[in-house]
């Protein structure tokens, strides 16, 4: 929780702090009289991730036909020469890996879309980690809603399956579009071991075990590095807490404030690298698995 809102009351713990930051704003589609059974509860889904990745996609999108409106042949201005770099690095690289130059008229689009996308969702962990949930602190309780709020998407597994999940359906596409029903379906009992009768069973298994592997995979790497990068900021910022509410310069409280903002910055610096290089990573595998859509075994 914010300090604001614990000003005049006893700080929350450590594992307090770190456990309310780990709770997602939720919605209850459960129907009256249907109980939920087993470890996950497909009543609830996590409104936050929801609107935090509707809205940074609507703004990627907004930015990418703001810069195709405005684009010149003349000299490009900084905003302009930026989205050009961006768009060309995508489409080198869908060039590299999908060998049909008509399949890259849109897959070379959409590598730029999860790039720019992924990227703005994981660049939300720059933001102090307290700013936008204390201030869904006052606005949640006359809304009727519980007081959590998460603001990376990317660090929900929900999102990130999701995302894999689109790709394994785009990948599904091209295999049909490609190869023709029939195509795909040989190749699904045919390959990796050979085209035998008595293989068909294990060749399935393989490939379904591919598919399934490659998704998570795909997901969970993404969800990891990011759930990981915001845990360590949620640490860091219970440093500033203990300096805050335990402010003595005779005590080691008073380093612990100069530790959270020495910390807080290197991290930050370092994070740069990461939510760029997760993205960059999960736009390669997306090219890589619809490249692999492309070719027959």
């Amino acid at each position: 929780m914010s300090a604001a809102e614990h000003a005049g009351t006893q700080a929350p713990t450590a594992g307090e702090y770190i456990r309310h930051h780990l709770h997602h704003l939720q919605m209850d589609f459960s129907f009256k009289g249907v109980e939920q059974h087993g470890i996950v509860d497909f009543s609830l889904f996590n409104l936050d991730s929801l609107v935090y990745s509707v809205l940074l996609g609507a703004i990627g999108c907004f930015l990418l036909w703001r810069a195709a409106r405005q684009a010149t042949s003349g000299v490009p201005g900084r905003f302009q020469a930026a989205v050009e770099i961006l768009s060309e690095m995508a489409n080198n690289q869908a060039k590299g890996v999908v060998h049909n130059a008509r399949s890259r008229k849109l897959v070379a689009p959409l590598a730029l879309t999860v790039f720019i996308w992924i990227f703005m969702m994981n660049a939300m962990d720059m933001l102090p980690v307290d700013v936008i949930p204390s201030l869904w602190h006052g606005t949640a309780p006359a809304l009727g809603f519980n007081n959590f709020m998460r603001v990376v998407p990317t660090a929900d597994v929900s999102t990130t399956l999701g995302l894999s999940c689109s790709v394994l359906l785009v990948c599904l596409v091209y295999n049909i579009r490609i190869k023709g029903i029939g195509g795909w379906a040989h190749e699904l009992v045919a390959a990796p071991f050979g085209d035998k009768w008595f293989l068909y069973p294990v060749n399935f298994l393989m490939q379904m075990i591919e598919f399934a592997a490659k998704t998570m995979s795909h997901g969970m790497r993404l969800f990891g590095n990011m759930f990981a990068g915001e845990l360590v900021f949620m640490l860091i910022a219970l440093m500033g807490g203990v300096w805050a509410w335990q402010f003595n310069p005779l005590t080691g409280g008073f380093w612990l404030g100069i530790g959270h903002v020495v910390a807080g910055t290197v991290w930050s610096i370092f994070h740069i690298l990461v939510i760029t290089l997760q993205a960059f990573i999960f736009m390669m595998l997306t090219l890589i698995y619809v490249g692999q859509a492309h070719d027959s075994h």
